[in-house]
């Protein structure tokens, strides 16, 4: 804050500046006011400093757009630990143990195997070792459509191919695009690799089709001769294009050329300018000028969508307006496009989220008989440690990642929150537009609220605490999220499934929600079978998750059993995203891309506005935002990938699900004790990050998956193609 000081450490020359915060400070909105105010010292004594921020709360994260000089396209970045941890969470839900294979990518640590250790152990820490990596694909992969791309890196160089970089025709923002499909990729694409090590990641630069086509040994694929000959004729070819413009230029126009002929002349299209020149033609007195014939729909970059629009004046004269076809308020250019009568709002106004009218928190609560007759099944349960005064966690950002609009409606899984409903309603601000969500005012430690919900029907149960830890005893930090986590392992539940599917079938069996009774799988008998994931605060307390585990207290968070099942999460695993940040800014961005389900700068802005999530109408272009991939889990005990459990190699499935399905394999989840024979998905399993081509699978693996979007409203629409 002090000048000073700043001079002192020369913060003008500084490659960055990292800002920390306490994440154990009692009052979060404080801590992230005055590191806010911090960025605001530095940036007010060196403008072009490059900041990377921790902030504590997500609403916070808007007051940086307020500062002038705070410019995400120069570095400057903030990393948000309510929104990462409860999106790794989220994540979760949809493919346990996700978290922990993400936060493992970016940790930047080394392994070592060993033969005294477990097999399991050697597996899991072969992956720990994987980092996210970005490097320029060579000349060879041009025309390549992405799942081409990732086969032959998979197949011939040994790398884990993840996204590429896109840019845009009309010459916008490169956007990150993870296994995009059927696109042709252009020529010096940058691509988004898991690898072992920055070295072997060059492999993509050097492969040569010409020079390497016949090579074996991922190891030999080093720069060929052919590369300098390759630049040589690019160098030429420029050079060639050059002098045609000039000479082309010279006998339209001579008289500019006259002027301008000691001047190097840009290849333009016609009727095209530079950005520069754009820029400065339109920009008078401090505002844009937009021409007659154009709709300036970009707001600092960013297309915005009709929700933004709609605030700015549109191109007909008040005298010309036809009050019939304005009446909603939007700019003309989207009016033409809507019949607002028969239109129904479904996604938010980016279409990037599902969306509902708002509801009261009144609408949503169930006591614990209707609980218990709405028949819960598939869904995720939050058990959420509050008092009344607690500082806000953000429940929003565990909730949209579930409820992005790359999943179908009915896929969305029901989200019952128990917990303190005096808490839950300070929060229900920002969940009140999205559906499917339920509350239990009750307490997860009680087993007649968790039975109520169907907990061992659950397809995971999240035990988060929203109360301020206390100084005194670091141990007691969390006593209540262990005490739920062992309480609901010693349950033990009733298999009655045969009961309620046959009730199900009668006409009148709807639930109090007003939907069908339908029971996906058989529930767990004992609790130690639920899913669950765990938020912890401090990392050594994750001795007494596992009262089976022999991991010793001073063992590493990633180290331990809970961890590596995916079981426990502790925030404490972000810290290292600072740094992967400082090297690689694009890798922040793919992970958040990843793990928020789509959240993008447009819908920031909205949200920086306090409304919340808005709704809008359905255009191509926000229905286009759906076909985007998701996270998945696809189990080899059925389907029609079974043939690979038994006894196939990793590569033959990567290959075969890349080319019939266009799912990108990225890992295993892999039941702990091998010599298991049943098929349990809720037994203990641990955590394989990109495995070798030649691993071997076992029938009882489940396969992380990146699934494509699928227009047909199915669980997995698997083709007809014979594996």
């Amino acid at each position: 804050m002090n000048a000073m000081d700043l001079e002192r450490a020369k913060v003008h020359d500084a490659d960055a500046c990292l800002v920390l915060a306490n994440k154990y400070c009692p009052d979060p909105d404080a801590e992230d006011a005055a590191n806010i105010m911090r960025v605001i010292s530095m940036k007010n004594y060196c403008e072009e400093s490059r900041i990377i921020i921790q902030l504590m709360q997500y609403h916070n994260k808007a007051y940086l757009l307020n500062i002038p000089s705070w410019d995400w396209k120069q570095g400057d970045d903030v990393i948000c630990l309510a929104e990462l941890k409860l999106g790794f969470i989220a994540q979760s839900c949809l493919a346990p143990g996700f978290s922990t294979m993400m936060a493992n990518l970016f940790a930047m640590r080394s392994f070592i195997t060993s033969p005294d250790m477990a097999a399991w152990q050697n597996d899991y820490l072969q992956g720990t070792g994987c980092e996210m990596y970005t490097e320029t694909l060579s000349p060879s992969f041009s025309g390549m459509t992405f799942s081409q791309a990732s086969e032959l890196c998979f197949v011939k160089l040994k790398l884990l191919l993840l996204a590429i970089e896109v840019k845009p025709i009309d010459g916008g923002d490169t956007k990150i695009s993870i296994n995009p499909q059927s696109s042709k990729m252009p020529a010096n694409t940058v691509g988004f690799f898991i690898a072992q090590s920055a070295e072997e990641v060059k492999r993509a630069w050097f492969f040569c089709k010409g020079c390497h086509d016949d090579v074996k040994d991922e190891n030999q694929i080093k720069k060929c001769k052919c590369k300098n000959l390759a630049k040589f004729r690019t160098g030429v070819r420029a050079i060639q294009l050059v002098g045609r413009a000039m000479a082309n230029s010279k006998t339209n126009c001579p008289q500019q050329n006259m002027v301008n002929s000691a001047m190097p002349i840009p290849i333009v299209k016609k009727n095209m300018m530079s950005k520069e020149e754009n820029g400065a033609k339109n920009m008078m007195n401090g505002r844009v000028k937009v021409p007659n014939n154009t709709v300036d729909d970009t707001y600092g970059g960013y297309h915005l969508s009709y929700e933004v629009k709609k605030l700015m004046p549109t191109n007909k004269s008040t005298a010309q307006q036809k009050p019939s076809k304005l009446e909603v308020g939007i700019a003309d250019d989207q009016a033409k496009d809507f019949d607002f009568a028969k239109t129904e709002m479904k996604y938010d106004s980016t279409g990037m989220f599902h969306w509902t009218p708002a509801r009261s928190i009144e609408d949503c609560i169930l006591d614990r008989n209707q609980a218990a007759m709405t028949v819960l099944n598939g869904h995720v349960v939050v058990c959420l440690f509050a008092d009344p005064d607690s500082p806000l966690i953000g429940l929003r950002n565990l909730v949209m990642p579930l409820r992005a609009s790359n999943f179908h409606y009915h896929e969305l899984k029901h989200v019952v929150i128990v917990g303190a409903v005096d808490y839950i309603r300070r929060e229900w601000k920002t969940l009140q537009n999205l559906p499917k969500i339920s509350v239990l005012n009750g307490s997860p430690l009680s087993r007649a609220d968790l039975r109520a919900v169907n907990v061992n029907l659950c397809d995971m149960c999240v035990i988060l605490s929203a109360k301020v830890p206390s100084n005194d005893d670091p141990t007691l930090a969390d006593k209540e999220a262990i005490l739920a986590s062992l309480n609901i392992k010693a349950m033990t539940f009733d298999d009655t499934i045969g009961v309620l599917n046959q009730s199900s079938n009668a006409p009148d069996a709807m639930s109090p929600l007003g939907s069908p009774i339908v029971l996906h799988r058989k529930g767990s008998v004992y609790g130690s079978n639920v899913p669950m994931i765990t938020e912890l605060v401090n990392d050594s307390n994750v001795q007494f998750l596992d009262q089976d585990d022999d991991d010793d207290p001073d063992t590493e968070l990633y180290l331990t059993q809970p961890f590596a099942c995916g079981t426990a999460f502790a925030v404490s695993v972000l810290d290292s995203l600072m740094s992967t940040t400082y090297f690689n800014q694009n890798a922040l961005t793919l992970i958040r891309s990843l793990i928020t389900g789509g959240a993008t700068p447009e819908l920031e802005i909205i949200l920086a506005e306090g409304a919340g999530l808005r709704g809008g109408y359905s255009t191509p272009d926000t229905l286009s935002h759906r076909d985007r991939c998701r996270v998945g889990q696809i189990s080899l005990s059925d389907g029609p990938l079974a043939t690979f459990g038994e006894g196939r190699k990793y590569q033959d499935l990567f290959v075969a699900s890349l080319r019939n399905y266009g799912m990108l394999c990225i890992g295993l989840y892999r039941l702990r004790d091998a010599a298991l024979t049943t098929v349990d998905a809720t037994s203990k399993r641990y955590v394989i990050t990109n495995p070798p081509f030649d691993f071997g699978l076992l029938p009882t693996d489940q396969v992380y998956v990146l699934l494509p979007f699928e227009r047909k409203q199915s669980r997995f629409s698997f083709s007809e193609t014979e594996v």
